[in-house]
């Protein structure tokens, strides 16, 4: 789609979204920034992550999960889920690394995978707390 056939403006919800009066490219910021932009497939990467995010139950686990260390049983009391339902969540918060787990015995600890998942939790919850 060209950009003269792109509308200048559209409706987000009961706003108008500001946007250029005239198509004009500026050259010289554009290349400036194509080195920056992410590669497609960094971008499906991206996208996983946070569709791995976008869960309010797996969120909910990772909040416990910022406090400390717990097994899949205080997991699913605390968050008042089925225990297959809490294992089911956990295999997918694993698979895109956002927690990880340590076996005692029969029983298995799970806590938020490192310091940047818990930075980035944190990071969210102040956004989210912030006056408008």
């Amino acid at each position: 789609m060209s950009k003269s056939s792109l509308p200048k403006s559209q409706p987000f919800q009961g706003e108008e979204v500001p946007s250029c009066d005239m198509p004009l490219v500026h050259l010289e910021q554009v290349r400036q920034v194509q080195p920056e932009v992410m590669s497609l497939d960094q971008a499906q990467q991206m996208a996983e992550f946070f569709s791995a995010l976008a869960d309010p139950s797996r969120l909910r686990l990772m909040s416990a999960l910022a406090s400390q260390e717990l097994c899949v049983c205080d997991l699913a009391a605390a968050v008042k889920v089925s225990e297959s339902a809490v294992s089911h969540q956990l295999r997918i918060l694993r698979s895109q690394r956002l927690v990880k787990y340590r076996r005692v015995g029969r029983n298995v600890y799970y806590s938020l995978a490192d310091s940047h998942v818990m930075n980035l939790y944190r990071e969210v919850a102040a956004h989210l707390n912030e006056s408008h």
